[in-house]
């Protein structure tokens, strides 16, 4: 056992692993070396060599957070543009009013670490600006104001690099807010958002800690949401789509009729036909489907459908189906039929109708997966006689 405590010390001593596939590792690499390369040789052809020199510190250090921890708030357009701008600006004043000392570089720090604050574009090599302005060489300070041009330069180019090689790389950059998904556009909050952490929470949360994190709140809600989505995969211990789905399906063809599409709804009370032409799956047919055309037949009766040229289900179906495989997992269901506004999910093998799940068919499987694991938990309590 006193063996064991050295080594336990050693780990707590390591740092956190990063939690980012090397295939990361090598597309950031890239993009900061191209950020810094096209933004150093162009500062360079513009205003000499040595003021790209001199600049090129924060701009390696800002090309580092852009490309490697692009979701972060500190790496996003504005705080790099912002922050360049006001600690280009509070630097150069300071140097001329106050000199190059030492202290007057750190004064330039603090004080643009108050600016950068309070106007939401707090960046790291903003800093690392503000004291390179102060401790120019005096090659650079004959520039004076001059000077803030090369400084905001860089901040552009590398900006528009980063934009692009991101989204080139499949990376979305800038980080804006994620779209409210709302298929029945309401106001009410999605069904899985009903329950458990909320927008607000997150709010409460971040305010109380009092501290800044480095990630965004979105991120943040990003990574709670996948979290949950792993607990809820082990939890529900492998169920697929096979084990719920319904495998007497009820089905159209394109030449069905509407009184028929009707008749085989009522009679079996569905609310959704698959739609089949040669046994492959070519559309699916929901209520919402059928009762506009009944309604523009006019007056919406059985007797009345039956008065006019039948409508077709290649005239009505909805051609783009979204689909799953039998070995679908039950907990990558749960979003498509619960928030996604689908009320059927056809399931497919090689290309072949197998079954379909329905929003009952659900509901059945995680009532039956939960009276499963509370007999196991009331087994486990009570000691067998």
């Amino acid at each position: 056992m006193p063996a064991s405590r050295p080594e336990n010390r050693l780990q707590r001593l390591l740092p956190a692993p990063l939690n980012i596939p090397p295939r990361e590792w090598l597309r950031a690499a890239v993009g900061a070396l191209l950020g810094l390369f096209l933004a150093g040789w162009l500062c360079s052809m513009a205003y000499g060599s040595s003021v790209a020199l001199h600049l090129l510190g924060p701009l390696a250090a800002s090309a580092v957070l852009v490309f490697a921890v692009h979701s972060g708030p500190l790496a996003q357009p504005w705080p790099v543009l912002g922050s360049y701008a006001l600690a280009g600006i509070l630097g150069l004043a300071m140097r001329q009013g106050l000199g190059s000392e030492l202290w007057v570089a750190a004064a330039a720090l603090g004080g643009s670490l108050l600016l950068m604050c309070g106007l939401r574009c707090l960046h790291p090599p903003g800093g690392g600006v503000a004291a390179s302005v102060v401790l120019a060489d005096p090659g650079l300070v004959a520039m004076g104001d001059h000077l803030l041009e090369p400084v905001l330069l860089n901040a552009l180019i590398l900006v528009a690099v980063a934009v692009l090689y991101n989204r080139l790389t499949g990376v979305r950059y800038p980080k804006g807010s994620v779209p409210r998904k709302d298929p029945h556009h309401t106001h009410d909050p999605l069904p899985g958002a009903r329950v458990g952490i909320s927008a607000e929470d997150l709010d409460l949360a971040l305010e109380e800690l009092g501290e800044f994190v480095d990630v965004t709140r979105d991120e943040l809600e990003r990574i709670i949401l996948a979290t949950e989505q792993h607990a809820l995969q082990r939890s529900l211990g492998g169920i697929t789509a096979a084990a719920v789905m319904s495998r007497d399906v009820q089905f159209a063809s394109p030449d069905t009729t509407l009184e028929q599409a009707w008749k085989m709804l009522a009679g079996h009370h569905l609310k959704t036909l698959p739609v089949l032409e040669h046994g492959r799956l070519v559309g699916i047919v929901s209520l919402s489907d059928l009762v506009g055309p009944a309604m523009a037949r006019g007056r919406f009766s059985w007797r009345g459908l039956f008065r006019r040229p039948s409508t077709r289900m290649a005239q009505v179906m909805s051609r783009q189906v979204v689909s799953v495989g039998s070995e679908y997992p039950l907990e990558r269901l749960l979003p498509l039929l619960g928030e996604h506004g689908l009320h059927c999910l056809p399931v497919l093998d090689d290309g072949r109708l197998v079954g379909v799940i329905t929003q009952t068919d659900l509901i059945a499987g995680l009532k039956r997966h939960l009276l499963n694991a509370a007999t196991q938990r009331s087994d486990q309590r009570v000691p067998a006689l």
